[in-house]
C-alpha cells in the first residue's frame, strides 16, 4: 500500500500517482491546472465546525484527531475506494495546511490504512 502526503502548493510529480485534494476549501493562490488533481474529495475533509474549532486553538490536537476519526466513519465507502487505489498504485493526499506534523491529512491517511487492513 502506498499513500503519501504532500502540500498542494508543491509541484506535481509523476511519482505522485493519483492526486487527491482533501481540503474542504480551495487553497488560496493556486489554480486548478497548477494543482494537477485527479479528485477533490471535500467530503473527506473535516467539517467546517471541526476545522474552525481546531484552528481557534491548535493545542487540542488529540481531541481534534478523535473527533475527525468519528466524522470519517460516515465516509467508509470513500475510504475503502482510496485504500483499494493505494493497493495497486501511488495515492497522494494533498493538503494546504502549513504544519506538516499536525494536520487532518495525517489522520486521514491513518484512516485509509485502517480500511486497507480490514
Amino acid at each position: 500500500m502506498s499513500i503519501r502526503l504532500k502540500r498542494v502548493y508543491d509541484a506535481p510529480d509523476p511519482r505522485d500517482g493519483y492526486r487527491v485534494l482533501v481540503d474542504r476549501l480551495w487553497p488560496r493562490g493556486i489554480s486548478k491546472d497548477r494543482a494537477g488533481l485527479d479528485e477533490w474529495a471535500k467530503d473527506l475533509a473535516p467539517s467546517n465546525e471541526l476545522r474552525q474549532w481546531y484552528h481557534a486553538d491548535r493545542s487540542h490536537w488529540a481531541e481534534f484527531r478523535q473527533r475527525y476519526l468519528a466524522e470519517l466513519k460516515a465516509q467508509s465507502d470513500h475510504l475503502r475506494e482510496l485504500a483499494a487505489r493505494a493497493r495497486t498504485g501511488e495515492v497522494t493526499l494533498l493538503y494546504a495546511a502549513a504544519d506538516p506534523d499536525q494536520n487532518h491529512a495525517i489522520v486521514l491517511m491513518e484512516a485509509i490504512k485502517k480500511y486497507a487492513a480490514s
